[in-house]
């Protein structure tokens, strides 16, 4: 696995040495990181951070955006930078250009998919980013528009373009049109089969068959010959060029119907491949296309038509009925359901409505749900206003894009296992068919024979399908997932989501819904229910306490319309509870402390009764006191997301054996509500640090976990976990950008649907494995021994790579359900 050593000046307002805490915070969170094997500080002036990391895991920008967010700069001299390129044939075409891209002097890393994004990262103090443009066109690449991560201090607009044409052209002519290459194996399959029928027939003559058979070889070897002219110019032998090879070779010796079924066959397992690899690319780069190309902005009392690159934050947009929303904002005028599915792969279109006060400063991520708008998301019936909260190159929308890119250029485990394996392969492969080729000195046979096996051992060797069976699985994995609102950076949280069997949780916010809500309202002898709920509503009316707000919200959804008389005089007593006048009465809500000081007697057997059953559920109860008798008990608590159940009991019916729950809530509020939604291991009184502690513990305990959270609180705890998953990441910077998997959507519903995708995913990655090494293992010593000859041996070779692209495609149409 290829490592880079980075040395990195950073700077720090009156930074004094490498014991600053800041440099401390820094080292932490890198080390933290999957990918980075290690970071520490060189003793220089300006101090060097010097990170070793594997950029097939972790990038150059998130290094980046680390130390940024730690309050440390890092000097502009290694730059990165994310560039859509056309032109990347296949998979081993993407390795070839990474190697020869690497050996550029100052170029530290090149990651390439086939679908087309290539990560660059470099000395700007070695190569400038203009010459490395230059080396990239050099080598055959086409570069469209780019984008830079948008966490970077001056980010560039994202691009919207059309990217149709890359399908075009990956070897320079389509005659006819964008399936040029598929066309052409089709009518190299029907010349072949044509030729192979009229084989069965009396009287055929030679001439005609090979004529056919001639044609099956043209069309088949077209782009065969083209890529391996290509190769060949840039001083590499690659497999099209041994195909071609074995091909010429099975003619020569007069076996021509085995030269065109294999050439036939060969070009019909790329043009799948591209076709896969085109598929997967479409479903990912038709994000770009879900922002409209302009937005209508409301000015001076008219409405005009603004490109949306030129929108500005506080600009005011006007959406119509059925039409796409241009920036994320909140809504400050209208009515109207909308489809936010594109964004967070919600099937059910949401309600918005206008935000009070759309003058004040105000967080997006603070926005509640309703009043929020996204970028690409989908207007219903209505007409809306929208205040524009952010630029168009820092729309969720776009930082989407650009990270689900970069996620395109990592690599998964499997898929580095496979390209390190392969490097050693090939060279032995060769080795062994020179070998073959000089049989006929050693053993009884012609060297006609010794050839004819050599190239048969050739086709059955050649690593076509190991090549394809994890990119293009992973991709399509991907592909998938985004669809449904759920974004996994790269093939190694693809895969080890699907190991797991233990998942932790954060609590608030995570199982719960984050604010709590009134669940109880009990009246004492007497008292009669409204009566106690008047007088708590009043009373709690006038404090800006959370569980006051919970309170008001409580009994206005209860009594509806009924009319709350005001109270007075709220007087806040410390560590017991409020006070306040209404209706000439003094109304005191608190504890048993406080009305054991107020009544001078201790609170009645049933009352304290019902304030430990209370409390033994995780509720937070109080006791309401009027003039000179009791009224009641009411209770808050923040209460179990409506999906939390059912989500949790989907994940043990697809096999996580123990779910955690991690929460800074005491012992007995956790267990209330592991209780109620099926948690299997609550842990309360925890710390920020006790979080991480017991995810370290829980590895230690299964190997694997995972973390869900918000991505602000619990992003140490998520870094210390084998995969991080976000909650809610459309409307958070900070989730979007720390974990391995996120959650568009502030809904845990489609975590079951991840780890299903993962785990069908890796099991699609081990079929494909298992397909392509193992026909590898059976074949090639039956060609050895002269039991194959190559026209077996090219059905069998060639039919596994047709298999291993067709077995990847399954997961564009994976469904859980």
């Amino acid at each position: 696995m290829q490592k880079v050593q980075l040395d990195l000046p950073i700077v720090l307002p009156d930074l004094l040495d490498e014991q600053d805490a800041c440099i401390q915070l820094l080292l932490a969170d890198l080390n933290d990181k999957k990918g980075i094997v290690e970071a520490h500080i060189k003793e220089q002036v300006p101090l060097q951070l010097c990170v070793h990391y594997e950029p097939a895991l972790i990038s150059l920008a998130k290094v980046e955006e680390i130390a940024h967010k730690s309050g440390t700069k890092i000097t502009q001299r290694y730059q990165h930078l994310l560039i859509r390129v056309k032109k990347v044939r296949h998979q081993r075409h993407a390795r070839q250009l990474e190697h020869k891209l690497t050996a550029i002097p100052g170029v530290m890393t090149a990651m390439i998919s086939v679908p087309g994004t290539l990560r660059l990262e470099w000395d700007s103090e070695q190569i400038g980013e203009q010459e490395l443009r230059q080396k990239v066109k050099q080598l055959g690449l086409r570069i469209a528009p780019a984008t830079k991560p948008q966490y970077h201090p001056s980010p560039t607009p994202v691009q919207h373009h059309h990217e149709a044409d890359d399908d075009h052209d990956h070897s320079g002519i389509n005659f006819l049109g964008e399936h040029t290459e598929l066309y052409l194996a089709i009518g190299s399959g029907i010349a072949w089969l044509s030729g192979f029928i009229l084989s069965f027939l009396e009287g055929m003559p030679p001439g005609l068959l090979i004529g056919l058979f001639s044609v099956g070889i043209l069309c088949g070897g077209y782009f065969t010959l083209l890529e391996a002219i290509g190769a060949i110019r840039q001083g590499k032998f690659e497999i099209d060029f041994l195909m071609l090879v074995a091909a010429a070779g099975a003619a020569a010796l007069g076996k021509w119907g085995e030269a065109a079924l294999l050439l036939f066959l060969f070009s019909l397992g790329h043009a799948l491949e591209h076709y896969a690899m085109n598929r997967a690319r479409k479903s990912i780069s038709a994000l770009a296309d879900l922002a409209p190309p302009v937005a209508l902005v409301r000015r001076d009392g008219k409405t005009v038509e603004v490109p949306i690159e030129d929108l500005e934050v506080g600009a005011i947009i006007v959406v119509k009925p059925n039409s796409k929303i241009a920036a994320d904002g909140i809504i400050i005028k209208g009515f109207s359901s909308v489809n936010q599915a594109p964004i967070t792969g919600e099937s059910v279109p949401v309600d918005k409505r206008p935000i009070e006060h759309p003058e004040n400063d105000i967080v997006l991520e603070n926005v509640p749900a309703e009043h929020r708008a996204f970028a690409g998301t989908i207007n219903g019936s209505s007409v809306l206003e929208i205040k524009v909260l952010r630029a168009t190159h820092d729309s969720t929308l776009a930082r989407l894009i650009t990270l689900v890119k970069e996620a395109e250029t990592q690599k998964s485990p499997t898929q580095l296992f496979a390209d390190k394996f392969e490097r050693y392969y090939v060279p032995v492969v060769l080795g062994v068919v020179v070998l073959l080729l000089f049989a006929f000195l050693v053993i009884d046979e012609t060297f006609a024979d010794s050839f004819y096996r050599a190239m048969a051992v050739l086709i059955a060797a050649s690593p076509c399908a190991l090549a394809i069976s994890t990119p293009s699985a992973v991709l399509a994995g991907v592909a998938r997932a985004a669809r449904q609102g759920v974004l996994i950076k790269g093939g190694r949280p693809l895969e080890d989501l699907g190991n797991l069997t233990a998942v932790a949780f954060d609590k608030t916010g995570t199982l719960t819904e984050g604010r709590p809500r009134l669940t109880h309202a009990l009246p004492y002898e007497n008292a009669a229910r409204e009566d106690l709920l008047v007088a708590a509503a009043a009373v709690e009316a006038l404090s800006d306490h959370p569980l006051a707000k919970a309170i008001v919200e409580g009994v206005k959804k209860e009594l509806g319309d009924r009319e709350i008389p005001p109270a007075e005089q709220l007087e806040a007593l410390i560590a017991r509870g409020v006070k306040a006048q209404m209706n000439n009465e003094t109304v005191h809500i608190g504890n048993r402390r406080l009305l054991e000081e107020i009544t001078g007697a201790p609170v009645p057997q049933a009352l304290d009764q019902q304030m430990k059953d209370l409390e033994d559920g995780g509720h937070t109860a109080m006791i309401i006191h009027r003039g000179d008798h009791y009224l009641g008990i009411i209770a808050v608590m923040d209460t179990a997301r409506p999906e939390a159940k059912a989500t949790l009991a989907a994940l043990k019916k697809i096999g996580i054996r123990r779910m955690i729950m991690l929460t800074g809530d005491n012992q007995q509020v956790a267990e209330a509500v592991a209780a109620e939604i099926g948690i299997t291991d609550p842990l309360g009184s925890l710390l920020p640090e006790d979080k991480v502690a017991a995810i370290e513990r829980l590895k230690a305990e299964e190997g694997k976990v995972a973390m869900v959270g918000d991505g602000v609180n619990d992003a140490p705890a998520m870094a210390k976990s084998t995969v991080g998953i976000a909650m809610g990441a459309a409307g958070s910077d900070v989730a979007l950008e720390t974990a391995d998997i996120a959650l568009m959507a502030d809904k845990l519903d489609n975590l079951p649907f991840a780890i299903a995708l993962s785990r069908k995913a890796k099991q699609i990655i081990k079929q494909n494995l298992v397909i392509s090494l193992g026909m590898v293992v059976v074949l090639v010593p039956l060609t050895v021994m002269g039991i194959a000859e190559i026209g077996p041996a090219v059905i069998a070779h060639e039919g596994s790579t047709l298999v291993v692209v067709l077995n990847a495609l399954r997961l564009l149409g994976f469904n859980n359900k």
